[in-house]
């Protein structure tokens, strides 16, 4: 009887250790993921940076092609045009309806 329960405990103690080792090995996997995914977003972000960057320099190269005089880009101008008229308007009467 004895004999028997030293022999559960020793498979037992052996399982213990190989699920502290698995446990081991899996919180070093789960650190090397966690850093991985760390470094993941910041190259997210510099390259979501750099997009805005690359978007803003089309959208200048379009509007001064546009004011060069480029055809193609004829209705982007105009429409610019009549966007910057707006905001113009929109501030005059806002000065007229403050009385200045």
């Amino acid at each position: 009887m004895l004999q028997e329960l030293e022999n559960h405990f020793s498979e037992l103690e052996k399982k213990i250790l190989a699920l502290q080792k698995k446990n081991q090995l899996l919180r070093e996997a789960y650190e090397e993921l966690d850093k991985d995914h760390s470094e993941m977003k910041q190259k997210y972000a510099e390259e979501r940076k750099k997009n805005q960057v690359l978007a803003e320099e089309q959208k200048s190269i379009k509007l001064y092609s546009a004011i060069s005089g480029n055809p193609e880009h004829n209705r982007l101008m105009k429409n610019h045009i009549n966007r910057l008229v707006k905001e113009v308007d929109f501030c005059i009467a806002q000065l007229q309806n403050s009385g200045l």
